[in-house]
């Protein structure tokens, strides 16, 4: 078997994730593109594994490991972003950047320091009794 075959396809499942990431706004859509993009690299691991002969398997090894890897980031990743969407109601990555934009520069607006508490704040300080 010749070498290009899988190298083509590899490349081509590659840049389709490379795409999925760069393009996508759904969190779980860039999941999936990172994972075409770890599937490629297998490929290409046990392609040139294959190709070099190599009597201890190395490219095979490093490809069990990377699905290892990937399957633990999968996890993690759709825990977060299931989280996230239960937390924010979306999962859409640009909105989630504004939210926490917004969020930051709502919390320095308070000042450093103030917890919030001001002359107008009508919450009771350490010295008052509550009514």
């Amino acid at each position: 078997m010749h070498l290009a075959y899988p190298a083509v396809l590899a490349v081509l499942l590659f840049c389709t994730g490379l795409y999925g990431v760069l393009a996508r706004r759904n969190a779980i859509l860039v999941l999936m593109s990172v994972e075409l993009m770890l599937n490629a690299v297998n490929l290409n691991l046990v392609a040139f594994d294959v190709w070099l002969r190599d009597a201890l398997h190395a490219g095979q090894a490093l490809t069990l490991f990377t699905i290892t890897i990937a399957a633990a980031e999968i996890g993690i990743g759709l825990a977060i972003v299931l989280l996230v969407y239960r937390n924010r109601g979306t999962s859409h990555i640009d909105r989630l950047r504004a939210l926490a934009e917004t969020e930051t520069e709502a919390a320095g607006a308070a000042g450093p320091g103030s917890g919030g508490a001001g002359p107008d704040d009508p919450r009771p300080t350490r010295g008052e009794a509550t009514a």
